[in-house]
Parts: structure tokens; sequence; C-alpha cells
């Protein structure tokens, strides 16, 4: 069996144009760039802040965080409410521990 250098960018192409008619290539892209915008904003606003300029690192800083807030809104929901059912069940079982 012979074995080529230049197998690696064959191999590369033969994937990136099988991921690209199977049609998932942009939603890939579209859901990492939809949560790497708001990183890079958040990350520039604590730039803008550290650098002096406060009120402008601030403004951007809060829309990246909101933002990011609104596109991982889909685990924040869920993971809030298995908190609160802990938090329920350690409440419940302080009180019975108690006596007076």
């Amino acid at each position: 069996m012979q074995s080529n250098k230049g197998n690696g960018l064959a191999i590369a192409l033969i994937v990136i144009g099988a991921v690209m008619l199977l049609g998932v290539l942009p939603h890939l892209i579209h859901g990492i760039f939809g949560i790497l915008f708001p990183v890079l904003l958040v990350v520039l606003g604590y730039y803008g802040i550290r650098s002096g300029r406060k009120i402008i690192g601030w403004v951007v800083m809060f829309i990246g965080i909101m933002t990011l807030i609104s596109k991982l809104s889909w685990i924040i929901g869920p993971l809030l409410g298995v908190a609160l059912v802990v938090w329920g069940i350690s409440v419940l079982r302080g009180k019975q521990s108690r006596t007076y």
C-alpha cells in the first residue's frame, strides 16, 4: 500500500465537501458565530474598562452579557430549575434535622 504526503489535503477536501453537501456547515457556522460574537463583545468591553474607557466598556460588556444570556437561555432555564429543586430539598432537610 502506498502512502503519499498529499493525502491529508485530499482527505480534508473530501470531508469539507461532504459536510457542505449534507447541509450541516451553515448551521455549524451559525451556531459558532452566534456564541462567539457575544463573547467577543464581553471581552472588548472588559478591555475598554481596563484601558480607561469605562462608559463605553460597560455599555459594550452589558450588551454582550445580555446577548450571551439570551443565546444560552436554553440551558440556563433548566439549570436554574435544578438549582431551585436542590435548594428546596436542602431547606426541607435542614428543617427536619433541627430539634427544639
